[in-house]
C-alpha cells in the first residue's frame, strides 16, 4: 500500500494569483496610505480596527468552518485590558496592545477548550454564553468602570519615542499593525497548517481519518483567531481614549458576522471591504438613528439573496481571480 504522507504538501499558489493578490494588496496600501489626506483619520483608524476583526473572525469561520457568536468576549475585554494597562499602570501603547492581545489568546484558550468539544449550532451557543457570562462580569468588576467604561486612556510615545497624540502618527501606527496582521493571517492560511483547517472544514471526518487530531488544530486556530480580534480590540480602545460595554455585547459578535459575510466569506479581502463598508453606514449614516440598523439589515439581505459569496467573493466569481 502507498503510504500517506503525515503533513499535508506546502500549498503552490498559482503565478496569476498571486500577482492578482499582490496587486489587489499594494493597491489597498496605496489607497490606505493616501485616505487620511482626504478622509478623518479617526474613521478611517476604526474601519481599520473592525476590518482586523472581521479578519480576524474569517479566519475561524471562513477558513475552518466554526461559526463563533461571542467573538466580541476577546475583541471587548482585550479592549479593557489594554486601556487599563495603559491608564492604571502607565505601559506604553506597545507593551498595552500586546498586554491585551496576549489576554485576549488566553481567554480563547480557555473558551475553544470547552466549546471546540462540540460542534455546529451547539458551538455557537457555547461562545455566545461565554460572551455573555463575560458582558457580566465586565459590568460588575470595579476596574471596567461599569456602564462608564474606562475613560481617558493615555496613547502615550510608542517605544517612549514617538508621540501617538497626533492624529497621523497614530494613523501610522494602526495602518501598520493592522497590515501586520493581514499578511500573518495570509501565511497562516497558505500554509501547511492552513491546508489542514481548510480540509477540516471540508470534511473533518476524513482528515480525522488521514491521521490528523483536528480538535488541536480548531483549537489553536481559535485562539490565533481570538488573539487577532484582542489586537484589533485593543487598538480600538487607543484611538478612542475608551473601553466600554458596547464593545463586549453580542451585538458586537453580530455585527463582525455581517461584516464578514457581507464582505465575502472565507476571501482575504472580503473582511476588509465589508468592515470598511459597515463602519462607514454607521458612521455617514448616523443622522437616521436607529434606521441604521434597518439599512444594514436590507443590505444583509439583499446580499443573501443576490451575492451570495459576498461583494469580494462575487467580485473574484465574475472575474475568476483570488481575492
Amino acid at each position: 500500500m502507498m503510504r500517506m504522507a503525515a503533513n499535508p504538501p506546502v500549498p503552490q499558489v498559482r503565478d496569476g494569483s498571486a500577482r492578482n493578490l499582490g496587486a489587489a494588496f499594494a493597491a489597498t496600501v496605496a489607497l490606505l496610505v493616501v485616505a487620511p489626506f482626504v478622509l478623518y483619520p479617526v474613521f478611517l483608524m476604526q474601519a481599520l480596527c473592525f476590518a482586523l476583526f472581521a479578519c480576524a473572525f474569517n479566519l475561524l469561520i471562513g477558513y475552518v468552518g466554526l461559526l463563533s457568536f461571542g467573538h466580541a468576549l476577546f475583541f471587548g475585554w482585550a479592549s479593557y485590558l489594554s486601556a487599563h494597562a495603559a491608564k492604571s499602570w502607565g505601559l506604553s501603547p506597545e507593551l498595552a496592545v500586546l498586554f491585551g492581545t496576549a489576554c485576549a489568546a488566553g481567554l480563547g484558550l480557555v473558551a475553544g477548550g470547552l466549546a471546540i468539544r462540540r460542534q455546529g449550532i451547539y458551538f455557537a451557543m457555547i461562545t455566545l454564553a461565554l460572551a455573555q457570562m463575560m458582558y457580566f462580569v465586565a459590568l460588575r468588576v470595579p476596574f471596567t468602570g461599569g456602564e462608564d467604561g474606562i475613560q481617558n486612556v493615555p496613547r502615550g510615545h510608542l517605544f517612549g519615542v514617538v508621540d501617538l497624540s497626533n492624529e497621523m502618527t497614530m494613523y501610522a501606527f494602526v495602518l501598520v499593525v493592522v497590515l501586520a496582521g493581514f499578511l500573518f493571517i495570509y501565511r497562516i492560511v497558505n500554509s501547511p497548517f492552513g491546508e489542514v483547517l481548510k480540509a477540516i472544514r471540508e470534511n473533518e471526518v476524513r482528515a480525522i481519518s488521514l491521521g490528523y487530531k483536528t480538535d488541536r488544530y480548531k483549537l489553536l486556530a481559535f485562539v490565533l483567531s481570538a488573539a487577532l480580534a484582542g489586537l484589533a480590540g485593543a487598538l480600538k480602545a487607543l484611538v478612542f481614549h475608551l473601553a466600554s460595554l458596547t464593545d463586549v455585547h453580542w451585538t458586537m459578535s453580530g455585527e463582525v458576522v455581517l461584516m464578514t459575510l457581507v464582505g465575502g466569506l472565507g476571501t482575504l479581502f472580503g473582511p476588509v471591504v465589508g468592515g470598511f463598508l459597515i463602519v462607514a453606514l454607521e458612521n455617514y449614516l448616523a443622522q437616521f438613528g436607529q434606521w441604521v440598523l434597518v439599512i444594514q439589515g436590507s443590505i444583509f439581505v439583499v446580499c443573501v439573496l443576490v451575492f451570495r459569496r459576498g461583494i469580494v467573493g462575487e467580485l473574484a466569481n465574475a472575474l475568476h481571480i483570488k481575492l
